[in-house]
């Protein structure tokens, strides 16, 4: 099995978050999107604006 830096172990929640979001959205979403989704702490701008509907508001 290849030792990759590159592949960061991802969270099972973000998984399925990302899996729970409807067809239209996740087709919508490039894979450097996903990436981020999944990976990242903040998002590019394109991705919020496409999952602002999705946002739980924590205030």
């Amino acid at each position: 099995m290849e030792n990759n830096p590159d592949k960061r172990k991802i969270d099972p929640a973000k998984m399925q978050a990302l899996r729970s979001l409807p067809v239209e959205i996740k087709q919508a979403l490039t894979r450097e999107e996903v990436d981020a989704f999944l990976h990242d702490e903040v998002w590019p701008d394109s991705l919020r604006e496409k999952l602002k509907d999705y946002f739980v508001d924590e205030n």
